[in-house]
C-alpha cells in the first residue's frame, strides 16, 4: 500500500494524465487534481469535464502517460534560457513563459 500512496503522490504532483487500472478490470486516463487520505480525484480525458472519485483500495495499478507539460520549465530553465541567448549575442529579449502547446 505504501507504493500505491507514493505512486498517488507523485500523481497528484505530475501535470499530465496518468492512467489508473482498477481491480474490477477498468482502465481510466486522466488527470489527477486532488488526493486524500482514502481516494483520490481525477478529471477524466473523456469525461467532458466531469470530476471522478476512485477510492485508493480500488486502484490496481497507476501508469504516467501523457506528456508532463511542466517538464522542463522551471523558473531555473528560464533563466539558464535567458542567458544563453543573451550570451548569444540576441537583444530585446526577456524572460516569458513558453506556450504549454
Amino acid at each position: 500500500m505504501s507504493d500505491l500512496l507514493a505512486g498517488v503522490e507523485k500523481a497528484f504532483d505530475y501535470r499530465g494524465d496518468v492512467t489508473i487500472a482498477t481491480k474490477d478490470g477498468r482502465s481510466i486516463e486522466g488527470y489527477v487534481f486532488d488526493r486524500r487520505a482514502d481516494s483520490l480525484r481525477m478529471l477524466p480525458k473523456d469525461g467532458g469535464g466531469q470530476k471522478l472519485t476512485i477510492a485508493l483500495a480500488d486502484i490496481a495499478d497507476l501508469a504516467f502517460t501523457g506528456r508532463d507539460t511542466a517538464a522542463g520549465k522551471s523558473w531555473e530553465a528560464w533563466v539558464k534560457k535567458y542567458h544563453e541567448r543573451k550570451a548569444a549575442g540576441e537583444t530585446e529579449i526577456a524572460l516569458e513563459p513558453e506556450s504549454l502547446d
